[in-house]
């Protein structure tokens, strides 16, 4: 058990034993700096249970623990708050067994248990990937991750949406224009080849709309009567009829795209178990649809539509299938949820990595699911995240004005390098090292920046402010790291063997104790599904070192058993902050 797990047990023992009366929990929170103690107990939190004054409440489980527990040296209580001080040698026990632990706070997956799949990037194969979507990836590579560290068996999925109007808008600008243009001959991802013809697109059927409102149309009826976006829905019609040539047409531009994401995403370091195409699964909710008639789950208007009335449940009614009987997006994502439990019998629930915009969707999907009897659907989560913004404004794929993903990484990889260079400290490395380390630099502010941010804020994101050395970036942790590298690179000394008898530094004993957060802070981040827990630990772990660094003597401590427990508190640091970038996506160089 650690501190807080054998506190909390003394704790409901005292107040069992004082007052008779049985505690459901403990709350614990840090301890102030202006009182003495190590771990502050909240007394108020236990009042609706424990009936008296919070100061004497306080002083009778103080001195209870003190008469109790081995650890605990002394105890101060102010108003409501027990303040708890805990020996050196609790401290030394565990950081001697917690350095042992390469994956201090991890847990194994458990095989037996079900499993979660977590969907992310979901992008459409008529544009490249843009910032929207690193912040997409991001957060789901990450949240796979801490799930995973947290003890889950953890799937990894997309659908890719590669059908629909929009696809045909970029295959029909590049028939009409293309020339016969490919990656290949034009030297473009073909990611970025098809989106450039979908801004095309944009491009000519705003000037069919000025024509034929200079002919005397409507707005309106202009946007509906331009002749190119007839032609893009005649197109969808004939790929939905299956017509050889567009259907041929459709595979090529699509396979020109997914190389393109593929590169996207090994630059951005994620990866996916199973991939779902929406081509594939858009027809699959219609016999479940089916179904849910037969049971009342859903019913039939007089036009043949089929709808769920969800007003009991303080929602609308939701249309799941159109009259003509085509399915809508809807019947797709219930079938897709229906098909990965199918392709996967274990998977007991799933995260969905979409953003806020898409808040209601996933409130109505989750309850149909529910209703439909699936016992899963009560472990679906929508991970929801706020939109990301530049300084610029915002981005719009049609016109062209969106913040390419490839674009965006290689600019952070060269703003690392400048920024390197300013600072002069590259001196011996080869050029090869010299680029691997740029964009570790880049990438890891990138990711960082983001991901510090709790996901349903909105972010303002400054691809130069992200890449300060100072603060609460990427960078600076990264730069901590390296000096530590530094410190046990210099240590020419055996410093495997545990220290047991040593008097504690203030700065010592406080970055123990922030490391004895860690497993918790895992734990949380995997609950609330949320990086940013991880991310602002390490960034305070870090602080805690430095201020550490800038007080004591580590190589050239006063005796040999303080020299060798700095460097290995220095070191144990230096393994959580990779083990918990790595739960970001973020690499850790070895020199800076």
């Amino acid at each position: 058990m650690n501190l807080q797990e054998t506190l909390s047990e003394s704790v409901k023992q005292a107040v069992k034993s004082i007052y008779n009366v049985a505690i459901s929990s403990v709350e614990f929170q840090a301890t102030r700096k202006e009182f003495p103690g190590d771990i502050t107990i909240v007394v108020f939190s236990m009042l609706r249970e424990v009936k008296g004054n919070p100061t004497q409440i306080g002083e009778q489980i103080g001195q209870f623990l003190k008469d109790n527990l081995d650890v605990v040296t002394g105890y101060n209580v102010v108003k409501g708050f027990l303040n708890v001080e805990i020996n050196e040698a609790y401290y030394l026990n565990f950081f001697n067994n917690m350095a042992q632990k390469h994956n201090f706070g991890f847990v194994t997956p458990n095989e037996e248990a079900k499993a979660i799949m977590v969907e992310y990037s979901s992008p459409n194969t008529n544009k490249p990937l843009h910032l929207g979507h690193i912040r997409n990836n991001l957060l789901g590579y990450s949240v796979s991750e801490i799930l995973k560290a947290s003890g889950k068996k953890v799937y990894k999925t997309q659908i890719i949406n590669d059908r629909g109007i929009h696809i045909c808008k970029s295959m029909l600008a590049w028939e009409r224009f293309g020339n016969g243009e490919t990656p290949e001959s034009s030297g473009l991802k073909g990611d970025k080849l098809v989106g450039n013809y979908y801004v095309k697109f944009d491009k000519e059927y705003k000037k069919e709309i000025e024509v034929l409102i200079n002919q005397g149309k409507t707005e309106t009826e202009a946007k509906q009567e331009a002749p190119i976006l007839i032609e893009a829905q005649n197109m969808l019609l004939k790929w939905e009829a299956g017509d050889e040539a567009v259907v041929a047409l459709w595979n090529k531009m699509n396979g020109w795209v997914y190389s393109g994401f593929e590169t996207t995403y090994q630059n951005l370091g994620v990866d996916f178990d199973k991939l779902y195409y929406e081509s594939e699964t858009y027809l699959l909710g219609k016999e479940f649809v089916a179904e849910g008639l037969k049971t009342g789950v859903f019913y039939k208007k007089e036009d043949g539509s089929v709808w769920c009335d969800l007003t009991d449940d303080g929602l609308d009614e939701k249309i799941v299938l159109r009259a003509d009987g085509t399915a809508v997006y809807m019947t797709q994502d219930i079938g897709t949820a229906i098909q990965r439990v199918k392709d996967y019998p274990d998977v007991g629930g799933m995260v969905y990595t979409v953003g806020n915009e898409q808040d209601y969707h996933f409130q109505v999907l989750f309850l149909i699911l529910k209703k439909l009897g699936f016992d899963w659907a009560k472990n679906l989560f929508h991970l929801s995240y706020g939109m990301v913004d530049l300084p610029s404004g915002k981005m719009k794929s049609r016109e062209g004005t969106v913040v390419d993903a490839d674009d965006l990484m290689q600019d952070m990889t060269d703003t690392a390098e400048e920024i390197s260079n300013e600072l002069g400290k590259l001196d011996g490395y080869s050029e090869n090292d010299k680029q691997d380390l740029y964009k570790t630099i880049g990438l890891g502010a990138l990711k960082y920046y983001i991901l510090k941010v709790d996901p349903k804020k909105r972010i303002l994101f400054d691809p130069k402010e992200s890449v300060d050395f100072q603060g609460n970036t990427g960078p600076f942790i990264q730069y901590t790291y390296a000096r530590i590298q530094a410190i046990l690179r210099k240590a020419d000394f055996k410093y495997s063997e545990p220290i047991t008898t040593i008097s504690l530094h203030e700065k010592e004993r406080d970055l123990i104790k922030h490391i004895e957060l860690f497993p918790e802070v895992i734990q949380n981040a995997a609950t609330n599904h949320s990086p940013a827990l991880i991310a602002n630990y390490i960034y305070d772990l870090v602080k805690g070192f430095n201020s550490f660094y800038q007080n004591v003597s580590i190589l050239g401590a006063d005796s040999e058993n303080e020299k060798v427990f700095r460097v290995q508190l220095s070191q144990s640091v230096a393994r959580i902050i990779k083990n918990g970038f790595g739960l970001l996506g973020i690499r850790v160089p070895e020199r800076m």
